[in-house]
């Protein structure tokens, strides 16, 4: 199999020891649970006709002040999107009322997206079922300093990584 590899990758080619190393475990074990996480989430989400991702662009701009966030800081915020995917998602969610876009006065090439009050709506009918999934799926399985500690963490991670 080594004969396909390139000889640079031959030679920094790991060993089986590494395939158990620790860091892979971790990062593994982080990915599986917001997998499932997001699994356990989304059928509430849907239910109401919007994709985890519509339902995450709605949320951070309706938990921002003003309810609305320059494009690019929306696209950075978000966790699985493009910018470029973030303009088409911010087109759909305009086309059917969530989100009107909004010049930035102090940049006229930046905009605003800026939720709507049928955006704001329809991310509270969500909210009671989705944090009715949280406390099954993570708030329960966590004492109080459990989750303080969780959250510290992931903000770390997190901060460290930022785009």
């Amino acid at each position: 199999m080594t004969e396909l590899l390139p000889p640079v990758e031959r030679a920094v080619r790991a060993s089986v020891d590494d395939l158990d190393d620790d860091r892979i475990t971790l990062a593994g074990m982080l990915f599986e649970a917001a997998a499932a996480l997001e699994r356990t989430t989304v059928p509430s989400i849907e239910a109401l006709g919007l994709t985890t991702q519509a339902f995450e662009a709605l949320l951070r701009l309706a938990r921002t002040p003003e309810h609305r966030l320059r494009m690019s800081e929306l696209a950075n915020a978000m966790t699985s999107i493009t910018p470029s995917g973030l303009t088409r998602l911010v087109d759909r969610l305009e086309s059917v009322g969530y989100v009107e876009r909004a010049m930035c006065p102090s940049d006229r090439r930046g905009s605003f997206a800026q939720l709507t009050e049928s955006g704001m709506d329809v991310v509270l009918a969500v909210i009671p079922q989705h944090l009715a999934d949280l406390d099954e799926h993570l708030w329960r399985l966590l004492t109080v300093r459990q989750r303080g500690e969780l959250e510290a963490l992931l903000r770390v991670v997190r901060d460290a990584n930022a785009r």
